[in-house]
């Protein structure tokens, strides 16, 4: 379990950040870093090939095999679910790597073909291995995504992922603590996507740097809990460490009765412990933003960067309107590449190919929404599906949303990180300007000289009905009233 706790200032108000950080805590140093105890890590296959090599030449071990769980994600081909469908032979040997590592330490991997296959942050809280109060790391910097369950959830380098597998535990520097309220009733059709990005377009891509956030308020409770792991996916593009919600009766609700989440008096005892879980009144952040979802609307990107947005009804930003010189070049470069004129309206921009999925956007609901718009409609451009795991994708087939997804045109894939980073085979050309549901537009990112629009689910898919950006929500209210 955990290491030893710190003591704490009696009777101060503590954040639910300050109180897991505390339980976890194995030894401070003098010099501002300390020893956390990590109970859960996520094995990738995207690791640099030394990675597993440091424990061999150390004649070290998994210190905690049974608190190990590895999967490929990054390099899983969606064409199909066996090791030769990965697309070169550099790529394979990598996860090769991670299946011989892991059968050799004991640690459980779920393999290609596997029930429960699929990225490791749809995968992880689908499973229950994620849970509220854990510390949750992984060698990707979504790994904040966790956070949505109430866990302290940290990207890590590949030097600590050794540092991790040989001794369960992790220097860290404490960070600091930011609260994201979010007040007023989102309007119809604004997503979890559509909040992240309109705080992001406000603090910027550095606005959370250093800091864990904790987000709150009546429009973080309505949220479901996939639709706060998408928040929380999104917090490392805020520039923060982490981003986390205390666990409510919504969290339990979607916990109970997954596979490794605790069971019969467990289950009693574990939900005991996690109701402590929350910030106390009172308690001080380092810092606190307060955004009103009232007036948030469908949000997408214009930029190279996801703080570069607007809503779907808005328009690209003016270089003219900054003053600093170094902002306008960037800017400027920004728009170079997207193509894009300063000032230029979003609505009705065309676009040539579209993507729904990866860890941001993966997920059951996710492909509701888009289903929803889809029926009924063909695609105008070319259309990749792919679901985040294979248990998301068997839901999705039972439900029929694939027949839906292949009658309007569109391709269903099996289960990877696929189009969000391009590096399995799934890519844009150069050129193409892609409306995608993942949670980067840096330059590259989805294939060489590809122009990605970071927006919801709906709103790819409604993009991928007229081929162009469109507001997607007269396409809900339609599909909406055919459902009653």
């Amino acid at each position: 379990m955990h290491g030893a706790s710190v003591d704490t200032v009696a009777g101060q108000p503590r954040t639910l950040f300050d109180k897991l950080w505390d339980k976890h805590v194995v030894h401070q140093r003098d010099d501002g870093h300390t020893l956390i105890y990590i109970d859960r890590h996520y094995l990738g296959d995207d690791l640099p090939r030394d990675t597993f090599d440091v424990l061999a030449r150390r004649g070290l071990r998994v210190r905690r095999p049974d608190a190990t769980f590895a999967m490929a994600d990054h390099y899983a081909s969606t064409r199909g679910c066996s090791i030769n469908d990965i697309i070169d032979a550099d790529r394979r040997e990598l996860v090769e790597k991670l299946i011989d590592f892991s059968r050799a330490q004991g640690v459980s991997m779920f393999a290609l073909d596997a029930p429960q296959h699929g990225i490791v942050h749809v995968t992880g809280p689908e499973q229950g291995l994620t849970l509220p109060g854990m510390t949750v790391v992984c060698g990707d910097s979504h790994t904040s995504t966790h956070g949505a369950l109430g866990a302290f959830g940290f990207g890590i380098g590949s030097s600590e992922v050794s540092h991790v597998l040989a001794t369960q535990t992790l220097w860290q520097k404490r960070p600091a603590t930011m609260l994201a309220r979010f007040a007023g009733t989102p309007a119809f059709g604004v997503t979890a996507k559509d909040i992240a990005l309109a705080m992001i377009a406000r603090i910027g891509v550095s606005g959370g740097a250093g800091h864990v956030i904790e987000y709150a308020g009546d429009a973080i409770d309505a949220l479901s809990v996939e639709a706060r792991m998408t928040l929380c996916n999104l917090s490392i593009e805020a520039g923060a460490r982490a981003g986390m919600i205390a666990p409510d009766e919504k969290t339990y609700a979607y916990l109970q009765g997954r596979h490794f989440a605790p069971q019969g008096p467990a289950w009693a005892a574990a939900i005991a412990e996690w109701r402590a879980l929350r910030s106390d009144p009172g308690a001080r952040f380092s810092r606190e933003v307060l955004l009103d979802t009232a007036r948030v609307a469908p949000m997408v990107t214009w930029g190279t960067n996801p703080s570069q947005s607007a809503p779907i009804d808005g328009r690209v930003s003016d270089v003219l309107d900054l003053d600093d010189p170094a902002q306008r070049t960037r800017l400027r470069d920004a728009l170079d590449y997207m193509d894009i004129r300063d000032g230029q309206q979003l609505e009705g921009l065309p676009v040539d190919r579209v993507f729904i999925g990866s860890c941001t956007n993966g997920r059951l609901e996710d492909l509701r929404v888009a289903a929803a718009i889809f029926d009924g409609r063909r695609v105008k451009v070319p259309t990749m599906i792919v679901p985040g795991s294979r248990t998301v994708r068997n839901a999705a087939t039972a439900e029929g949303l694939d027949r839906i997804f292949l009658a309007a045109g569109a391709e269903w894939r099996e289960p990877g990180c696929s189009m969000c980073l391009a590096i399995n085979g799934d890519e844009g050309r150069p050129g193409e300007r892609i409306a995608s549901t993942t949670n980067r537009n840096f330059v590259g990112r989805q294939g060489r000289g590809v122009r990605t629009h970071l927006m919801s689910p709906g709103m790819a898919a409604a993009a991928a009905i007229a081929g162009r950006l469109v507001d997607y929500r007269e396409l809900l209210r339609h599909a909406a009233a055919d459902a009653t």
